[in-house]
């Protein structure tokens, strides 16, 4: 099982590629696979995500319980910079 944590960051750290690529298919199969995930294992829904200068922020109900993350945008926008500056690695692979 992995942790909420853990679960919380590769969700939106891929959310933030699918922004960005909204038809690359293997980004929205891996954005769709940790949803899975924090719905299945960590029974987290209602996810709603802000950002400003510095942090994303993270608010999720879980259970009946309301609870908020936050997260440097450095360390969130690491994979779609890394998309951005070497495009040639990523290639684009589109929903049919």
């Amino acid at each position: 099982m992995q942790s909420l944590q853990d679960a919380l960051y590769n969700w939106l750290t891929i959310k933030v590629v699918c922004d960005v690529r909204p038809d690359d298919k293997a980004a929205v199969e891996t954005r769709d696979f940790f949803e899975e995930i924090l719905t299945a294992q960590h029974s987290v829904s209602n996810i709603e995500t802000t950002k400003d200068d510095l942090m994303y922020y993270i608010s999720y109900q879980q259970g009946e319980e309301i609870k908020k993350r936050r997260y440097p945008r450095e360390l969130i926008e690491i994979m779609i910079n890394q998309i951005n500056q070497e495009p040639e690695k990523y290639k684009d692979y589109p929903i049919d």
